[in-house]
């Protein structure tokens, strides 16, 4: 909140809820903070279920968790086809990157378009300013680092992005934090693991770049901070 902004007063906040342990992780620490009401901001959270694609969360326990942090769950499903996006859905800071994927005919982007798809609706329809997503420092990185490899620029997903064709920031408020700490608060909080049957889930290079970001932290332990600095000097944390 201090670094970036991420979360001011008046805040309506519409959390990605997918049931892995980021996003659990994410909404506990959120309703946590809101109880502070210093800043004052309102948290919701949405689960979006993908009919054709078996990759699924106990929706039962996701009801029970939320209750239990006094938050409001709304679950959504839906579907897609490869080779779907419509191209009235996507935002001009989109455009690019979904044409280039919907050429390589990538499930794993359409599945998570469609999702986001979901979510800004929901969020115009609830009147939320910001969406927030459990991406934490090491997806980051990560992206960075594929982004580097694979497409030639140094980029990254946000920390805050400003949407152009919608009232809607997106926010990732875990981008401090390392995966590893995540692990260790989910055990210690117990979590409910998630039933993952994905058919593509082997089709990504994100594997590889984390085996390769393993490779540079043996050679620098301090790699993780020299990346970051990087992409903070870039200004490729917060986009307006």
């Amino acid at each position: 909140m201090a670094t970036y902004h991420l979360i001011e007063d008046d805040d309506h906040i519409l959390v990605g809820l997918s049931g892995g342990k980021d996003s659990l992780c994410l909404l506990e620490l959120m309703a946590s903070r809101a109880k502070i009401q210093h800043p004052r901001f309102e948290v919701e959270a949405l689960h979006v279920r993908m009919e054709n694609i078996h990759y699924e969360t106990d929706t039962s326990y996701l009801q029970q968790f939320c209750d239990d942090l006094g938050i409001k769950l709304h679950i959504r499903t839906t579907r897609f086809e490869v080779g779907q996006v419509e191209q009235d859905d996507v935002s001009q800071q989109q455009t690019e990157s979904v044409a280039r994927l919907r050429k390589q005919k990538q499930p794993c982007f359409l599945c998570s378009w469609m999702r986001r798809k979901e979510m800004f609706n929901l969020a115009q329809e609830l009147g939320c300013n910001k969406i927030a997503l459990g991406h934490h420092q090491d997806d980051l990185i990560h992206t960075a680092l594929m982004n580097l490899t694979f497409q030639g620029r140094f980029d990254t997903m946000p920390a805050r992005l400003k949407m152009r064709k919608m009232p809607l920031e997106i926010i990732r408020p875990l981008c401090l934090i390392p995966e590893s700490d995540i692990k260790t608060f989910a055990e210690m909080r117990g979590y409910q693991k998630q039933t993952k049957c994905c058919p593509y889930e082997t089709d990504s290079h994100r594997t590889d770049i984390k085996h390769l970001y393993d490779a540079m932290e043996q050679m620098n332990p301090e790699a993780r901070y020299s990346i970051w600095r990087a992409l903070n000097a870039a200004d490729k944390l917060i986009e307006e």
